[in-house]
C-alpha cells in the first residue's frame, strides 16, 4: 500500500548525467520545504556532473547519499529516500507502490532514448516506464543543445503519451539578476506542474513575490 507516511504528497526524482545540477538541487530544496516524500534517483554520470557544477561531491552509496541530503536540506527523517541504479525491490520499480509523479531533471538525452523505448535497464528507467504504465504525470527537464532528429523524434512520441517535455529554458521577463534568477524560473515552472506552491517567480501579470 503506497503512503505519505505523514508528507504532503509523494514524488519520484531522477537526476542524471546532463548539464544542470543547480536545477536538482533547487528542486530538490523546494520539495523538501513543501513536506514532499522524495525518492531520489541520482546516476553515476549525475555524480560526476554534481561534483564538477556545484562542487558537491555526493556519496556514491545510496545510504551515504541519503544521510548526506537529509542533512544538507534539513529534511525530516524518512523523507529523502535514495536508491541504487540496481534496487529493483525499491517502490519506485512497481505500480504497486511507486509514486504518481516523477520528475527526471536533468534529463540527458540518452534517458530520454531509453525512457522512448522502454528500455528499462536501470531504476530511472524502469521508475519512468512505471509511471507510464501506471498513467501518471511524468515532467522530463531535458538540457541539451542543439537538438538532432532523434531527440526531437523521442521528445514527439513521449509528448502524445502524456509526457510533458520541459526543456531548461529560463526566460527573462522577470528580468533576473544573477544565475540563480534563472535557475528559479525553470524550478518555478516545474513546480507550478507538479500543482505545488511556489513563490520564486511572479506569474505574468502578477508582482514579484517574496522568495
Amino acid at each position: 500500500m503506497n503512503t505519505t507516511q505523514g508528507f504532503h504528497s509523494q514524488l519520484t526524482l531522477a537526476i542524471t548525467g546532463a548539464s544542470g545540477a543547480p536545477y536538482a538541487l533547487r528542486l530538490l530544496s523546494k520539495l523538501t520545504e513543501q513536506n514532499v516524500q522524495v525518492f531520489v534517483l541520482i546516476s553515476p554520470a549525475a555524480q560526476v556532473v554534481f561534483k564538477e557544477e556545484s562542487d558537491l561531491a555526493l556519496p556514491s552509496h545510496p545510504e551515504k547519499a541519503e544521510a548526506f541530503l537529509t542533512q544538507y536540506f534539513k529534511a525530516k527523517p524518512e523523507q529523502l529516500k535514495v536508491y541504487g541504479k540496481d534496487n529493483w525491490f525499491s517502490p519506485v520499480a512497481s505500480g504497486s507502490a511507486a509514486p504518481k509523479q516523477m520528475v527526471v531533471c536533468p534529463c540527458s538525452t540518452g534517458t530520454l532514448s531509453a525512457i522512448a523505448t522502454g528500455a528499462s535497464d536501470n531504476l530511472i528507467e524502469r521508475g519512468a516506464d512505471v509511471v507510464l504504465k501506471e498513467r501518471g504525470q511524468l515532467i522530463l527537464v531535458t538540457r541539451e543543445m542543439p537538438l538532432s532528429t532523434l531527440h526531437l523524434e523521442n521528445m514527439h512520441k513521449l509528448s502524445q503519451m502524456g509526457v510533458t517535455i520541459m526543456p531548461a529554458s529560463p526566460g527573462f521577463y522577470h528580468k533576473p539578476h544573477s544565475i540563480d534568477d534563472l535557475v528559479d524560473f525553470v524550478v518555478a515552472r516545474i513546480l507550478d506542474h507538479l500543482q505545488l506552491e511556489q513563490k520564486l517567480v511572479a506569474r505574468w501579470g502578477y508582482k514579484h513575490e517574496e522568495k
